[in-house]
């Protein structure tokens, strides 16, 4: 009984002493200087998130936010034993309204400050001069494909993707009641492991929203729809978030390096829709 009590007793000791211990070094690492200096700027560094805004059927992308996470900036810092911002460690502050899962509304434009390129892939469009121009600038652009071309082009579809570009929905000549848009996009998410799926209208349309949103896709009705005269349309348009498509055709195949040079110009960043849309 003796050697129990005293075993007790040492396995109490142990504890206690590493309760102790622990304590310590959370007091003096609570009044170390430079975990001090990191709380002393956090406001500073901390960026509020944009909630995204739902007007009726329509959703406008939000953007997150940005603050410092104080224990693994601590952590960097302490290895050099010294305060510097260039080692500063942030985490993000997600909005809470958000274009997350919201399959039921048409989304028009990002509030990021950039836009993004669709392009219109119809039955027997050659896309290869598109790309070109988008590889010669580094642009990661969309493709959304009518049904027809997605079957004659499977290979391309996965290559598209695997080059960063994204693939989008445009049913059979625009409309989704065919029975298609679960196999295309079980390819485009399943085989090409793109993360999302996306469908595309360019006026409300209940019926095709209610197929997208039966099928988890997004459905994308752009602010910004190229008819004619492309860069015009564009320069009389643009603004920060915006969802430009263009039909592929000679007219936008000309003008396309005098879009991107004039959206550079503007200081907005070209995305995919994926990043357009990331929170």
């Amino acid at each position: 009984m003796k050697k129990i009590f005293e075993s007790i007793g040492f396995i109490t000791l142990i504890l206690f002493s590493f309760v102790y211990t622990n304590k310590i070094t959370t007091v003096i690492k609570e009044n170390d200087d430079i975990l001090e200096q990191i709380k002393s700027i956090e406001n500073q560094y901390k960026t509020e998130p944009i909630n995204a805004i739902i007007n009726e059927n329509t959703i406008i992308t939000g953007v997150s936010g940005s603050q410092i996470d104080i224990q693994e900036s601590y952590k960097k810092m302490k290895k050099t034993n010294q305060f510097n911002t260039n080692l500063l460690v942030y985490e993000k502050i997600k909005p809470t309204i958000s274009v997350k899962n919201n399959y039921d509304k048409y989304i028009i434009k990002s509030s990021k400050n950039a836009v993004s390129l669709i392009f219109l892939v119809e039955q027997h469009n050659d896309i290869n001069k598109v790309l070109t121009i988008l590889d010669k600038y580094d642009i990661k652009a969309n493709f959304f494909t009518d049904g027809n071309w997605f079957e004659d082009n499977n290979n391309k579809v996965i290559s598209l993707i695997e080059e960063g570009h994204i693939v989008g929905n445009l049913g059979y000549n625009y409309d989704y009641k065919v029975n298609g848009v679960s196999w295309m996009n079980t390819i485009v998410t399943k085989i090409g492991n793109q993360n999302d799926s996306y469908c595309y209208v360019e006026e409300e349309n209940e019926e095709a929203l209610n197929i997208c949103k039966q099928n988890k896709s997004y459905t994308i009705m752009p602010n910004i729809i190229v008819k004619n005269n492309p860069l015009i349309t564009i320069k009389q348009n643009l603004i920060n978030g915006s969802i430009i498509s263009l039909k592929i055709n000679d007219n936008v195949i000309n003008e396309l390096p005098l879009i991107i040079q004039y959206i550079n110009s503007k200081d907005l960043k070209i995305l995919n829709i994926a990043e357009l849309l990331d929170e």
